[in-house]
């Protein structure tokens, strides 16, 4: 099976009903895995996980996208995760079978689509991004919706690529094509949003910190957080970055209380953390049981022991 990845994220993260509509239209496609919804009150944001054959999985995106750009009010929204539009970001990741290349196209055809049939500005990122300084998703999201709706009309540079260049309740879309990112969220034992802000700037790469690494601080559930997206956990671990997040936090006189994942992790990152944590090397990857058994019976499952 040739499988493709999509992760959409939504500005809402409150309404249950809404939550409810945008993963029913995901899951009118025949053919579609919904694995994962994962939903926020404070960044009023969701991320959905679903996968499928690419020509399924673009076509499930679509309709996410029509609903939230139905349903969803940026002029009543507010969170504390920056955002363009109601359908904020819909990435498409190569998983088994699949290139980037034809990740790119798919994300190229679904973003005229979105521009033509919905009447959205469209903007491409990462991979699929057709002016080199789009690549990076903070340069496409520079302006939140509030700036954009005049910026769009203003600013040569935040001309979309499709759609009009008019920004209306439902904001724009970031379409893209990337690696498996991680979403990885640290939360300290302090409501001082500012920490949070410090730490993050200290770690991410843009700050001179960590390769591979974006991070923002915020206030969540009353805790200040390091909102971090891990762009290559092969370059940069899980184990890495928490150690660093660890050394700075203790520079300002707080810990990390615990983290969280928001949507689903390569289970090589969770090894790669393990391994780092207990100073093992590489190859005892090679020693996991469910390997062993995996290989040598064709039929790889979790030993469960009670």
């Amino acid at each position: 099976m040739r499988l493709v990845e999509c992760v959409p994220n939504f500005s809402e993260g409150r309404r249950a009903e809404v939550i409810d509509a945008v993963r029913a239209a995901i899951v009118s496609v025949d053919g579609v895995y919904l694995l994962d919804v994962s939903s926020d009150a404070d960044h009023n944001r969701m991320v959905i996980t679903f996968a499928g054959e690419p020509e399924i999985v673009g076509e499930a995106a679509f309709r996410a996208v029509e609903a939230a750009a139905t349903l969803i009010d940026l002029e009543a929204h507010n969170g504390v995760h920056p955002r363009i539009g109601a359908a904020d970001v819909v990435p498409f990741i190569p998983l088994r079978g699949v290139t980037m290349a034809e990740c790119v196209a798919l994300a190229r055809r679904v973003g005229e689509r979105i521009g033509r049939e919905l009447a959205l500005p469209v903007y491409l990122y990462e991979q699929a991004a057709l002016h080199p300084e789009r690549r990076n998703l903070a340069v496409v999201r520079r302006d939140p919706y509030e700036v954009l709706r005049t910026t769009i009309q203003t600013d040569t540079s935040r001309l979309p690529d499709f759609g009009p260049a008019l920004l209306g309740k439902a904001g724009a879309v970031a379409v893209g094509a990337r690696e498996p990112l991680i979403a990885f969220n640290a939360y300290l034992n302090t409501s001082d949003v500012q920490v949070a802000v410090e730490i993050a700037r200290a770690v991410r790469e843009s700050g001179g910190g960590l390769p591979y690494l974006k991070a923002l601080g915020l206030l969540v559930n009353g805790m200040a957080q390091v909102s971090m997206n891990v762009i290559d956990f092969r370059k940069t671990s899980l184990f890495t970055i928490l150690e660093a997040v660890k050394g700075e936090a203790a520079r300002h006189g707080v810990i990390v209380a615990h983290t969280e994942l928001v949507g689903l992790i390569p289970q090589s990152a969770l090894i790669d953390a393990a391994l780092s944590y207990l100073q093992l090397p590489p190859q005892t990857r090679d020693l996991i049981l469910e390997k062993r058994l995996g290989e040598q019976t064709g039929d790889y499952h979790e030993v469960l022991f009670e």
